[in-house]
């Protein structure tokens, strides 16, 4: 039965009342200092087995060596240490995520499935008019992995060196400059859709199947500007072959000081933040998800996952499930509205 949400201190901005994911409430002094230890998961009166008995199998939406997959991959190991059992990551790619989400929505609600949740995941309850599964009714969060903003980049041919000046040459030239992302409704595409609607400017999306398609012709001068991943661009950025004009966070990016954020940048408040966290199928016993919990905290404040997540330009971001369920529910809420301005469809 979905129970009432907590409010996260993580974020400012106003609660609605739309999809949660369901969690109890439970007291706060549980997560004193980390995340709580909770008892081991009662099978049987006068038998206690702890959780996990068995490999767990973390469900990826995404090929090798996607972000979200990458972070996927870096915590698993993590928590088998913690946890004593393998955390085996299962590729289940397409359809925006959906595939993978339909398979944990359908898994046994023992702990044993768990899905790497996502940006693009989030954006499908809009973009998409049915779907065989629903975030607030099918999921429940165990926690945060990761968060990781995006850079707006140039092709270094385009006369301009600061968000501004694209916003005045996109102005000049309404509805002729192009720009690439990764596919119809994904992060990178959402969140060029949110720079539009916050300057009015118009340009044309050319969606590609991936970054190792879009950027090339982003160097070679076929499309003009994108959002990406850090990771994919800053090397061809430092190589000079393409321009970044802004990060898509609050705050400036501790590995990138020197790239400006596009809130300081004139646009106040813009923010594009992609998440991965973990989340299991909704029934899932509250002991199984307050191990997790705190596994994944622990893995999170260690310092080699701080390391390899940076080398990610992604951040370390604990939280208990009920401050990730907020979060995510703060994103269902602001996509949504992205998603029904642009009149973005899903393929």
């Amino acid at each position: 039965m979905p129970m009432q949400l907590i409010d996260s201190h993580v974020s400012n901005r106003p609660h609605q009342l739309f999809l949660a994911l369901t969690l109890a409430l439970i007291p706060a002094s549980i997560y004193a200092q980390t995340a709580s230890t909770g008892p081991a998961l009662s099978l049987s009166k006068g038998s206690a087995q702890p959780y996990p008995i068995k490999p767990v199998r973390v469900i990826s939406p995404y090929p090798p060596g996607s972000s979200a997959d990458i972070i996927g991959r870096i915590y698993a190991p993590r928590l088998a240490d913690a946890l004593g059992k393998p955390f085996i990551v299962d590729n289940r790619a397409g359809a925006s995520g959906n595939i993978a989400a339909e398979i944990v929505a359908r898994a046994a609600p023992d702990g044993y499935t768990l899905l790497l949740l996502n940006t693009s995941i989030v954006a499908s309850q809009p973009l998409y008019k049915s779907l065989p599964f629903e975030l607030a009714r099918d999921f429940q969060s165990t926690g945060m992995l990761g968060l990781a903003a995006y850079l707006l980049v140039v092709n270094v041919s385009v006369p301009v060196k600061s968000v501004q000046e694209l916003v005045a040459l996109a102005r000049a030239r309404a509805g002729k400059m192009i720009y690439a992302s990764t596919g119809i409704g994904g992060g990178l595409h959402l969140t060029m859709e949110l720079l539009k609607m916050q300057t009015g400017i118009s340009m044309l999306h050319v969606p590609y199947k991936g970054t190792s398609t879009a950027v090339p012709d982003l160097i070679g001068g076929q499309v003009e500007t994108m959002f990406g991943s850090a990771p994919a661009l800053l090397p061809h950025v430092r190589s000079g072959r393409i321009r970044a004009l802004g990060i898509s966070s609050l705050a400036r990016s501790t590995a990138l000081p020197d790239i400006p954020t596009i809130a300081e940048s004139g646009l106040p408040g813009f923010e594009s933040v992609s998440f991965t966290a973990l989340a299991v199928p909704t029934g899932v016993p509250r002991g199984v998800i307050t191990r997790l919990n705190t596994a994944i905290n622990q893995s999170a404040r260690a310092q080699d996952t701080i390391t390899a997540l940076a080398n990610q330009s992604t951040e370390a971001a604990p939280m208990t499930p009920e401050q990730t369920t907020s979060y995510i529910r703060d994103e269902i809420v602001k996509w949504k509205k992205v998603v029904i301005a642009a009149g973005v469809k899903g393929e």
